[in-house]
Formats: C-alpha cells, structure tokens, sequence
C-alpha cells in the first residue's frame, strides 16, 4: 500500500473506534464510570452576559445526585471571566455558577488577550481530574452536550481529548449552507492539517470549542493564544501521546452567534500561524510572516472594507500567537520559588 494509502487506512481505521455518532450511554451510567475522579465544567466568557445563563442552568442538573446511592456527574461548574466589561460576572453567579477572573485564577502571572489565554489560566481555576470546556455563547444548549463529551473519556482506556461535532445552521440569504465544519475550517484548517498533519484528517471540528480532556494531557500541552488554542491543542496532543487518545462524538445541533467575515480572518490568522508552528518548525512560521514584521513571529493581515463614500478602505490587523507554557511546569517553578521559563514577570 502506498504511502498515502497507508494514511487513509490509518484515518479511517481512528475514525471508525473513536468515532460516537449516537450517545448510548446516560449521566447514570457515567456516574458509574466516573469513580472517585472530579469533572468540571468551564466556561471561557468574554461579555456574554446574554447566553451564559443559559448555558450555565443548562449544565448545573449535572451538579445534582443522578440517582439512588449516585452522586453528581459534574462537581463544578466554573465560568471563568476574560475581562468582561458588561454583567456576565454578576449573570454568572446569579445563574449559580461559581465565577473565577482570569487574573484571580494565575495572579501571579500578567494577562494577555485572548481566549487560549483564559482556557490555559482556567486549569488553575480548578483541581478537576477531567475539565469540560464549553463556550458561553451558545444557544438552546442541553446536558447532553457534556453528557456525550464525557463518555468516551470516562469509559474507554487511553482516551485523554474528546471533540464535540455537530451540525452549525447559518443562514445566508434566505439559503441555509451545505453541513460542514464551519467557514474557517473548511476553508482553512481542514486544508492546512490535510497538508502538514494528515493524521487528524477524520477529525470533523477541528476548531470546535466543546471539549473534554484529562488534566493529565491538559497540563501537558502548551496553549495557543487566541483562536488557535483548539487546533494547537489538537496537534499538540497528537505530537504528545497519539491520534488514538482522541475521540469525537455527535451531539447533535450547535447553535452560537456567528461573525463577520473580516473578524474571521483575524481568528483564520491566528489559526494558521499556529497550526505553522507546530507542524513545520519556526522557519515555516518565518515564512508565513514574510512580508511584515517578522521577528516577533507575526502577520500583518491587510484586510479591505468599503467606507461609507463606497470606496474600498484598507484595514490592517497585526496578528500575533504567543503559546503558553505547559501549566504543570509553570505550577512546579512557581512552587520552587522560581520564575516559569518562557513566562514574562509583572511589572512593578
């Protein structure tokens, strides 16, 4: 069998194992299979003061007892708060669940922009053996979203990262799109891994921001800021312990705000810096920078609008990713006494 061949074989074999495509198991079951491990929810929010209670009531019937002799499923529900400047703090904490800033969980460390950033500071936001990232926008969310990302992690052996897929309705023009992953990564991520990592080629949403992982991997793995935290997590834990400790599972219908596309390729930049620099070393992210500045190991991303005059205006977007150590080595310095390497100090 050729060299491609091989890959397609290896694809597909993944696909068919660590694939769900029905949730056959119930919070019940779980509970069983959990044992003496903690799971929590987190909710990266960032002025989101209009869906997060919805998600956070959503998921807080987990926190209950499941049955007779049963306890919780979820033992935390935690939003933690990316420098919202509306009341998504105070609509957090009234919808019952327990509010963590980003600067509260890792004080020790100055805040940089950016959703990889709050996902990183969250792993000290909690003492969870499992952590269930979600995002806060979503919309007619259910349980079962949590339910179906825990399965596959509570009751398969060497399972460390679950994505969610699901449909994604967007309306444009009165015509819905064909199903898929997402204008992003259709046009982009789904590509670029075909390209320079072919292994995750079975994966449906790549970018998806519904996940489930062991802290054993997740305090293992640097963190991409921005948008490419989900990819970068992705590839990182390919690099780190192999495709077949990842799975994926349906569930179902993901509604959630979408953007305009200018805002899209900021996010698709982040994105692609990321997946260059983990896939083809810093002298391919070099070269993905040729043309701007260069050595901080950005992109200037020169996007174009029309004005109010109709005339076509250029707006230019200096895109940086900056990753985050491994949090267990940053915990492990800072208990020594010492300063995490590839970590900036506070000023005074």
């Amino acid at each position: 069998m050729s060299g491609a061949g091989a890959g397609r074989a290896q694809v597909d074999d993944w696909y068919a194992r660590r694939t769900w495509h029905d949730v056959t198991w119930s919070a019940t079951d779980l509970v069983r299979a959990k044992g003496d491990r903690r799971v929590a929810v987190v909710l990266p929010a960032l002025d989101e003061e209009t869906t997060v209670a919805g998600v956070i009531r959503a998921f807080l019937p987990l926190t209950l007892r499941q049955g007779p002799g049963l306890g919780p499923l979820v033992d935390d529900v935690v939003v933690v708060d990316s420098g919202s400047t509306d009341r998504t703090v105070e609509v957090a904490r009234a919808a019952g669940a327990r509010v963590v800033t980003r600067e509260e969980a890792l004080p020790e460390v100055p805040v940089r922009p950016g959703k990889g950033e709050v996902l990183w500071r969250a792993l000290r936001a909690t003492d969870a053996d499992v952590v269930v990232y979600a995002d806060s926008d979503l919309v007619d969310v259910h349980a079962s979203l949590v339910v179906g990302l825990l399965g596959p992690i509570l009751r398969e052996e060497g399972v460390h990262l679950v994505k969610a897929f699901y449909a994604r309705p967007l309306r444009l023009e009165q015509t819905t799109q064909r199903a898929g992953g997402g204008r992003v990564t259709e046009l982009l991520a789904r590509p670029a891994l075909a390209t320079f990592a072919p292994e995750l080629g079975g994966i449906v949403q790549p970018l998806g921001g519904e996940y489930a992982g062991t802290r054993e991997l997740l305090e293992q793995v640097p963190f991409a800021g921005g948008y490419g935290v989900e990819v970068g997590l992705l590839l990182d834990t390919l690099a780190l312990v192999g495709l077949d400790a990842i799975a994926q599972v349906d569930v179902g219908v993901r509604k959630h705000r979408h953007r305009d596309l200018l805002s899209l390729g900021v996010a698709a930049q982040e994105i692609m810096l990321t997946i260059a620099r983990r896939t083809a070393g810093l002298e391919l992210a070099r070269a993905v920078a040729r043309g701007g500045p260069g050595a901080d190991g950005g992109v200037d991303l020169v996007q174009f609008d029309q004005g109010p005059d109709g005339r076509w205006v250029q707006e230019t977007t200096h895109v940086m990713v900056h990753d985050r150590p491994p949090m267990a080595d940053v915990t492990a310095a800072l208990r020594a006494g010492a300063w995490p390497a590839g970590v900036e100090q506070r000023s005074a």
